[in-house]
């Protein structure tokens, strides 16, 4: 290994050392497996829990996570077929009564014409 990536990594390992609850013991480069990134990550994810509350409480992050769930339903919607066939008969039965129910609105907005016009037709 190189004499630059040697100092490198040794200055990463005192500078998490400075950071480390343990107090002032650093590793030298592999010295110990890779435990002390390994606990610095787990520090990583407790201070992200820790920290969530206030990510949160962007706009980015809200749409973040709600587009975040929302593909993930597709997602498993689109990947059940059985769960996909009842959502296209449910979006079937629905559009055929909200055209239905146009229908039925147009055969009264003709009667009440008929009607208003019969009355019309009666009165002179």
């Amino acid at each position: 290994m190189g004499k630059k990536k040697h100092k490198k990594a040794s200055r990463k390992n005192r500078e998490y050392a400075a950071e480390s609850p343990r107090g002032g013991s650093f590793f030298g480069y592999g010295e110990d497996g890779g435990a002390h990134r390994r606990a610095r990550g787990g520090r990583g994810a407790e201070r992200l829990l820790e920290d969530f509350p206030r990510l949160m409480k962007s706009r980015q992050s809200e749409q973040f996570l709600l587009g975040a769930l929302v593909g993930a339903a597709a997602a498993y919607v689109l990947s059940d077929e059985e769960l996909r066939g009842k959502l296209v008969k449910t979006g079937i039965k629905l559009y055929s009564n909200v055209v239905g129910g146009f229908e039925e609105m147009k055969e009264q907005v003709a009667d009440l014409k008929a009607e208003v016009e019969a009355e019309r037709m009666g009165a002179e």
